[in-house]
């Protein structure tokens, strides 16, 4: 049990620049707070101590507004930043050093006895406001938007967003972060969500503008092998000129 407290506090320096002092931390943090009753109930509750273990999670959830069910089980080194609205269920499974914000739900989705919330394997990071809901699972390192409503199952390493939350395709982000600096336009401010119109609208434009790129490129490669002079490498706009269409 020391040996988990040592770690719990050390994890809070590693991932809260705010933590000043060891006793600063052991005394104002809720979530290492909640994480160290819940470590007492979990244990009664195991040793079949069920009322008991239900009542001193429910000071706890007075004393810190986190409510974690004592039947819970939660790995090492997990960090709980800030915490008040945190619900954490009967049969969620939470792995080594994850991390949650603050109002953050893992949640059930039927009222039927067995596995109901949702398991997060190592590494993951919840945003804050994030609800995940049913008995899935999120992957190793795997990462939650703030605010995000997830349902299904979150492959390892990926980053899911929205309502409902989708899967955060990297290789079409980067994608459209090249071609808004090519022709001159980087949308920093853009955000993923798919309900915003202008963000759509902005990624729809983008995404027109990566698929003509690449048609223009294998046009270009195509004129290479009938005997042009094509830069099929070059910028599009840069690599043709009058004289090219002169000699085909």
């Amino acid at each position: 049990m020391l040996q988990k407290l040592k770690q719990d506090i050390a994890v809070v320096f590693e991932r809260d620049p705010a933590a000043r002092t060891y006793w600063e931390v052991l005394t104002t943090y809720p979530g290492l707070h909640a994480l160290m009753i819940h470590r007492l109930s979990h244990q009664l509750w195991s040793w079949r101590l069920y009322w008991l273990a239900r009542f001193i999670s429910h000071i706890a959830r007075w004393m810190t507004g986190i409510e974690i069910h004592p039947g819970a089980n939660i790995g090492r080194r997990v960090f709980i930043d800030h915490g008040m609205g945190v619900v954490i269920g009967e049969t969620a499974v939470i792995g080594d050093d994850c991390t949650l914000y603050h109002g953050v739900t893992l949640g059930g989705t039927s009222w039927n006895k067995g596995k109901r919330h949702p398991t997060l394997e190592a590494n993951v990071v919840v945003g804050a406001g994030a609800k995940i809901l049913g008995p899935i699972t999120v992957g190793n390192g795997a990462k939650i938007g703030s605010n995000a409503v997830v349902v299904k199952d979150v492959p390892q390493g990926a980053t899911a967003v929205g309502i409902p939350a989708r899967i955060v395709d990297q290789e079409t982000n980067q994608q459209r972060d090249k071609m808004a600096e090519k022709i001159g336009f980087a949308a920093y401010a853009v955000s993923d969500n798919e309900n915003d119109p202008m963000s759509k609208a902005i990624h729809a434009l983008l995404d027109h503008a990566v698929a003509q790129d690449a048609k223009l490129h294998e046009v270009m490669q195509q004129l290479n092998k009938l005997g042009a002079d094509v830069d099929a490498d070059a910028e599009v706009g840069k690599a043709f000129d009058v004289d090219t269409f002169k000699k085909i």
